[in-house]
């Protein structure tokens, strides 16, 4: 019987990827070492490969490092300024006197020693950042564009060095060519780092939702509560979790009753009230009450998780034009090299121009030829275009989408926060013998003893009711308030919990019952967005489909769908089942 091959999956963060022919290096390095399915984003830093069972991680890593990049165990933000901002100022510092010697006349600025002097510290950084890099390039096989930048500015700087040597005049001396170079590519870099830094901003945001620690119950000792990493935490263990904390792991309520915010996985837009047995996911907010929580899916199986990995795939995805530029880039730093050879022959040996001439025509060559400008202008046009796009409130999944969007035929929309502001609002006030003033004077009176979001909510929407006496007020986590009125009377305000057994019809938000009957019934509902049914109806009127797509109740998605004029709907539905209907869409045209 054959042995049936295993691979484990392995994925790295490496720093100092600047471009496409990096990412290409490090991926033509782990396939040569054998590794399938490599994925490289340079943007990110991320890595990731299947290794054999059998195979060994350290050697990837040293072959990875001997390649100019930092393999690192997190991918932790640089604070302050990072290596290549700081390169660039000291740069800058000395590159500017040595372009004002062409606008100014001081002496000392045209002193061939002072401009020497002046060209050496930027030339030293030159050689240390992209001459180590260009180097290690040319050992991955795949030459980048600091091969250019070193050859350029080193042809600049050694032409000015003979010239200065050799009392040669002014006309061979280029000291702030070379310094430019050098200057302006860290100037490059600097905007390049600052937009990569904003590409990757949606994948940090969504993992600062997950906590890094958890509190775990011993598991002898119930008594005993350990802060331990999240990493330490196995499907199994209890862990408590209080008022106001993210929940730290997908599980099931162990013990205990609240109410969830968990308007980041599904778009509810009210807080869902959870007790035993009950489901949660890691990621989302404990609004109010306490739990013992069931450890279920932790690490990368995790709903948090698994989002995070479709946000990078959806980074990942690259226009048809993007693809062809990487290929491109791929071939160009050889092209480029043997094109710079070729001027300086045919300027010198064919066309008959001087020695000095010819090797500025090389250089140019040289300067102007950039391989990482094209492999980023894509990307970089891509990342504006999302960047404008997600400050409208504009979230578009993939660079691809941009290409394809003039041909859509329909559109899906979310709806808390995109046709929706989020604000809670009555839409509904029905009353079942008392007053609708006397039910929103009682809800004024208990909800001012409450932090639920829905009591925020009802106290501005009742800001004018005026309150009654009450005493005996008490909160119950999971059900509601209650009090006892001047008269007698027993209050009590909740969610449909506090109904059942009293009334067939729980479809409303919140429920008022006096003396054990129902005396109101509440409907909330998202304030609709200003320009939301005007948008709507443009795209009715263009033929386009639009499709409410939410993670929100039926009742909310049909009553918002029906106010906008959109046709179908799918509601409740978890990120997985959304994904799952955008595919069979895309499928179907």
């Amino acid at each position: 019987m054959s042995e049936i091959a295993t691979t484990q999956h392995i994925e790295l963060n490496v720093k100092g990827m600047t471009c496409t022919n990096c990412a290409l290096g490090v991926r033509k390095f782990l396939e040569k070492e054998g590794m399938e399915e490599v994925y490289v984003d340079f943007s990110n830093g991320e890595v990731q490969f299947n290794m054999p069972e059998a195979g060994k991680i350290s050697p990837l890593v040293k072959g990875i490092e001997k390649l100019g990049f930092e393999v690192s165990e997190d991918d932790q933000e640089e604070e302050g300024w990072s290596t290549v901002e700081k390169y660039f100022a000291v740069s800058a510092i000395f590159t500017i006197p040595l372009i004002l010697h062409m606008f100014v006349s001081w002496h000392w600025l045209h002193n061939p020693w002072v401009q020497l002097a002046l060209t050496l510290p930027v030339f030293a950084i030159g050689v240390w950042h992209f001459g180590r890099s260009g180097w290690n390039s040319l050992k991955s096989g795949v030459p980048n564009m600091d091969v250019l930048i070193i050859i350029g500015a080193t042809a600049a700087v050694g032409y000015s060095l003979y010239g200065a040597l050799t009392n040669a005049g002014p006309d061979f001396l280029f000291f702030e060519t070379g310094a430019a170079i050098i200057t302006l590519v860290l100037l490059g870099n600097v905007m390049e780092h600052r937009a990569v830094k904003r590409t990757t901003s949606a994948i940090r945001e969504l993992s600062a939702l997950q906590p890094q620690t958890a509190r775990r119950i011993h598991p002898e000792h119930h008594d005993q509560i350990e802060t331990v990493s999240l990493s330490q935490v196995v499907p199994g263990d209890l862990l408590q979790v209080n008022e106001g904390d993210n929940i730290p792991v997908d599980g099931r309520i162990h013990a205990g009753a609240g109410t969830v915010d968990q308007s980041m996985i599904t778009g509810e837009s009210l807080p869902v009230e959870v007790s035993l047995s009950d489901q949660v996911v890691g990621g989302t907010v404990l609004a109010s009450g306490n739990l013992i929580l069931e450890a279920e899916a932790t690490g990368k199986a995790g709903t948090l998780s698994r989002i995070i990995e479709l946000v990078k795939r959806a980074q990942a995805d690259k226009p048809q034009i993007q693809q062809l530029a990487d290929r491109i880039s791929a071939i160009f730093v050889p092209a480029v090299l043997g094109i710079s050879i070729l001027a300086f022959v045919l300027s010198w040996l064919v066309f008959g121009v001087s020695l000095s001439d010819s090797i500025i025509h090389s250089v140019a060559v040289l300067v102007i030829a950039c391989p990482c400008a094209m492999g980023l202008a894509t990307p970089t046009a891509v990342v504006v275009g999302l960047g404008r796009a997600s400050k409208q409130g504009i979230l578009v999944k993939g660079g691809r989408t941009l290409e394809v969007f003039a041909g859509i035929k329909t559109i899906v929309f979310d709806k808390t926060g995109t046709l929706t502001t989020g604000n809670l609002t009555v839409s509904e006030l029905q009353s079942f013998g008392p007053g609708k003033e006397e039910i929103q004077s009682v809800i004024r009176t208990l909800e001012q003893h409450s932090s639920h979001p829905i009591a925020k909510a009802l106290l501005k929407e009742f800001q004018e009711a005026a309150p009654i006496k009450m005493d005996k007020i008490r909160e119950t986590r999971g059900l509601g308030i209650s009090g006892l009125d001047e008269m007698g009377n027993q209050w009590q305000l909740g969610s449909f919990r506090i109904a059942q057994g009293i009334t067939e019809d729980l479809s409303h938000d919140v429920y008022l019952l006096k003396n054990g009957a129902i005396a109101g019934t509440l409907t909330l509902q998202d304030e609709l967005r200003a320009d939301a049914q005007e948008t709507i109806g443009w795209l009715n009127q263009q033929g386009i489909q639009t499709i409410l797509l939410t993670g929100d109740r039926k009742e909310k998605a049909a009553q918002v769908a029906d106010t906008l004029d959109i046709r179908q709907v799918y509601a409740e539905q978890l990120p997985d089942q959304k994904l799952e209907i955008i595919s069979r869409l895309r499928t179907e045209g």
